[in-house]
């Protein structure tokens, strides 16, 4: 009896199936443990000693492994043929040796780029052992991310409070977002004007040419600035008359692109079916998993000699010998790191089209499916051939010249099949020429002209912004879907019409980090990080050297943020991206406060993120959000409160702008109050929407199973429903206000039932120290809500406290209460 261990249940299936009876396949659902989110878990100073933790779920399925190894005499590790499938490999054997359930047993590990019964079973006749190197570079960057993240994060929640959290590479991503929008707002539009001609001979249909040279001078870009330049222009030309020059004629020819790596089948599931990052992984692991195609993480574009065959062999059945080359096509890859280079993404068997796959898949995987089999038959396809023709047309003085090129095709070859980065398969041949000769005279038509201006770059796409990470050389293939993942969760970014926006407190964040931790957010230094984290792999680098070079200088760096006074930061962010915060409507800056006249305006922070606010505050209450176009916020009376009678205010706080019913003069009855989340425009607050914000937290209904209720409200991370201690995140705020009991209880059903993975407690925010021990106290949020830690001592948040007013005296108070006895 043999035991194979593999990722997922899927795989475990398919495998078992293929292997037969004295096969034994468990599923390790990935990752059965990993480091702690909590202080510690890699110690620096003792050599990088890394702390693992098992949660539920590794806990069980190392013990269904261990008792299955009861009966068997051998443990053969088949999970992924990548990094990450090395360090699951890894986890198992350790945390199996450490258990004592390995004696006398025979270990190997395997490795397939394709769920096939060919491939499963020539890599089970073909072990190895696990790959150290492989290991030591997963070790080396896993210590490196949780060195960033854990000594980072701190540092925000004193420093910068609104920014959760900043991670290695994320951070350098939000960086190049935050710069494209800079360069927007800092465009200014450049007039410039083009002159064409519509010219035609005999009876032939007319043509246009474009203006190349006036009065013996190229025509560049800028040349013709305004209207009155180019009519004198179309003047002269309505008067000139036209002969053919010269025609030049060459024959063309384009490659097919390389099959697919992992980035460029993320950038074009984007560019051609509308698929994120994230999801067209999803679904390629799915079909990797059914067997229909090899393995989605690699950076090889080469395939092997076998699938080649079948490659041409299908094209010679579809498409016919015409449009198959005399050899095969051959790609190098990029990929330096020749450990972690696999074969490209490619179907399994190139004879099953996107048509004959099963109607069990769904339409998602069979467009993903479609893109990677016409993809990879391109890849072998001939060359496209077109003839391009340019035609240099000159007056009869030889000082103006015009000029038409077109392009049609000879040959369509690959394009027959795929076209990359079109919607549509087949690519449009420009303008029709006529037949000309040389000396001919032509009749000119009429002449247009055309005002342009000169546009802002266009923000980041998740296809671009892969495709510039990429080439920067900033994460790996594998890790942009998280990357961008990650932004998006911790609302450092938004999706605006498929197009990346930074928020607030995300550029507020990276210029922390590019005036504060300026060479963390380089994008050679992070480059260079990859290189070397690649030499680890390749044996060139000792990981713990690797890590010892990066520590010594990022923690010297962290130690002297933490010194700094916030008034020091804001000043300093003030300077960096004032100009595109403090600037008028006539683009001038001006910090002077419109309110007051006598304040000057600055950056402020909140846990909400950042605000504009006036330096004589409480005095001046003027506040606009941030950004260059933040609108002004008033306080005002937004209407009357139904139930109390007593109008309701629009404030502005310390912490940003807040709603609240009556007025604060009764200091033993607070009045209700509520902060307006970051989604919501204080400026179109409505009286309404201030009702329903003030009505949080509320009762959505009663749950039928145990009549106890759920609830709604928002916390620090966003809308979400609360039911005994099970919290399910909602999409946002409008929600709360329209969404039904039975869509209620479906959501926290479904939190229930599958929380996550390995959920540990996490830090929320440092209060602060003890005043009597020194010790730290800590808000964190656990597996059953928030609650506040100090040393081993633990207390909930009662549910009538919001965990926004909790700080470091409300802490203490808790803390000191008496446990009351069971």
């Amino acid at each position: 009896m043999h035991v194979v261990v593999v990722e997922s249940p899927a795989k475990a299936k398919t495998i078992e199936g293929y292997l037969g009876s004295s096969y034994k396949v468990i599923a390790s659902f990935g990752h059965i443990r990993d480091l702690p989110s909590s202080e510690g878990s890699v110690k620096p100073d003792n050599d990088f000693e890394m702390s693992w933790e098992m949660d539920t779920k590794g806990k069980k399925q190392t013990k269904i492994i261990q008792d299955a190894l009861k009966s068997a005499n051998s443990l053969i590790l088949a999970t992924d043929p990548d990094r990450e499938g090395e360090a699951i490999a890894w986890h198992v054997l350790q945390t199996l040796k450490e258990k004592g359930g390995l004696k006398d047993k025979n270990v190997s590990r395997v490795t397939f780029n394709a769920i096939t019964k060919k491939t499963v079973t020539e890599a089970i006749e073909n072990p190895r052992e696990l790959d150290t190197e492989l290991i030591e570079a997963y070790l080396a960057r896993r210590a490196l991310d949780y060195l960033v993240g854990f000594t980072l994060s701190p540092v925000l929640w004193r420093k910068l409070p609104g920014a959760r959290s900043a991670g290695r590479v994320q951070s350098v991503a939000l960086r190049l977002l935050c710069e494209r929008e800079i360069e927007i707002e800092s465009f200014n539009p450049k007039e410039y004007w083009s002159v064409n001609s519509y010219l035609t001979f005999e009876d032939n249909p007319s043509f246009k040419a474009s203006l190349t040279h006036f009065e013996n001078k190229k025509v560049e870009q800028f040349d013709i600035k305004n209207s009155e330049e180019a009519e004198k222009i179309k003047v002269i030309l309505n008067k000139s008359n036209f002969t053919v020059d010269n025609i030049d004629e060459k024959e063309v020819s384009r490659k097919p692109s390389p099959p697919f790596i992992t980035s460029s089948m993320q950038m074009e599931a984007s560019r051609k079916l509308g698929m994120s990052a994230k999801n067209t992984m999803q679904v390629a692991q799915r079909l990797y998993q059914n067997g229909l195609i090899t393995y989605m993480r690699t950076d090889g574009v080469q395939i092997g000699e076998e699938g080649i065959n079948e490659i041409r062999s299908s094209i010679n059945k579809i498409y016919g010998e015409n449009y198959l080359p005399l050899k095969s096509n051959e790609y190098k890859s990029k990929i330096t790191n020749a450990q972690e280079a696999h074969e490209a993404i490619r179907p399994t068997d190139a004879n099953i089209s996107p048509e004959r796959i099963g109607s069990e898949f769904s339409k998602e995987e069979k467009d993903l499916y479609g893109l990677i089999w016409k993809r990879t038959i391109a890849s072998q396809m001939e060359n496209w051939r077109g003839l391009r023709t340019t035609i240099n047309i000159l007056n009869n003085e030889k000082d103006i010249q015009l000029r038409v090129s077109g392009t049609v095709t000879i040959f369509d070859g690959f394009r027959t099949l795929y076209e990359e980065g079109r919607k549509e398969d087949k690519a449009k041949d420009s303008q029709e020429l006529p037949k000309l000769n040389k000396g001919q005279t032509l009749n000119l038509i009429n002449t247009e002209t055309n005002q342009h201006f000169t546009k802002a770059p266009p923000r980041y796409s998740e296809a671009t912004l892969v495709k510039s990470l990429e080439e920067k050389g900033i994460g790996r293939p594998s890790t942009y879907a998280s990357i961008i993942s990650v932004l998006q969760e911790r609302q450092y970014v938004v999706i605006e019409n498929k197009y990346f926006k930074p928020e607030a407190k995300g550029r507020l964040l990276s210029s922390f980090l590019e005036n504060f931790f300026t060479q963390y957010v380089s994008y050679n230094f992070t480059a260079d990080l990859e290189k070397n984290l690649d030499k680890v792999s390749n044996g060139e680098i000792n990981w713990k050297d690797f890590l010892n070079n990066f520590w010594n200088e990022f923690s010297i760096c962290a130690n002297s943020a933490l010194e700094l006074r916030t008034r020091e930061i804001l000043d300093k962010l003030n300077e960096s991206i004032g100009n595109h915060v403090f600037k008028d409507e006539n683009g001038e800056i001006n910090r002077k406060c419109p309110k007051c006249n006598t304040g000057e305006l600055s950056l402020k922070t909140s846990r909400n993120g950042a605000f504009v606010g006036c330096s004589e505050y409480p005095d001046c209450k003027f506040t606009r959000s941030f950004g260059s176009s933040g609108q002004n916020i008033e306080e005002k009376v937004l209407g009357i409160d139904p139930e109390s009678g007593k109008n309701i205010h629009l404030l502005i706080g310390r912490y940003g702008p807040y709603v609240q019913i009556g007025l604060s003069d009764d200091k033993e009855n607070k009045p209700k109050r509520s902060s307006i989340p970051k989604t919501i425009d204080p400026s179109d607050l409505s009286l309404e929407k201030a009702i329903d914000l003030l009505s949080l937290p509320k009762v959505i209904g009663i749950h039928p199973e145990d009549n106890k209720e759920i609830t709604g409200a928002i916390g620090p991370y966003g809308p979400y429903l609360l039911h005994e201690g099970i919290y399910a995140n909602l999409q946002n705020v409008d929600e709360l206000f329209t969404i039904g009991l039975n869509r209620a209880v479906d959501l926290i059903e479904e939190k229930r039932s599958n929380p996550g993975r390995g959920r540990g407690s996490k830090i929320l925010k440092e209060l602060g120290n003890h005043p009597k021990d020194k010790k730290p106290i800590k808000l964190m949020d656990g597996k059953y809500g928030p609650y506040v830690k100090h040393g081993k001592l633990n207390v909930s948040i009662p549910k009538e406290k919001s965990v926004e007013d909790i700080d470091i005296d409300i802490a203490i108070d808790l803390l000191n209460k008496p446990k009351k006895k069971k």
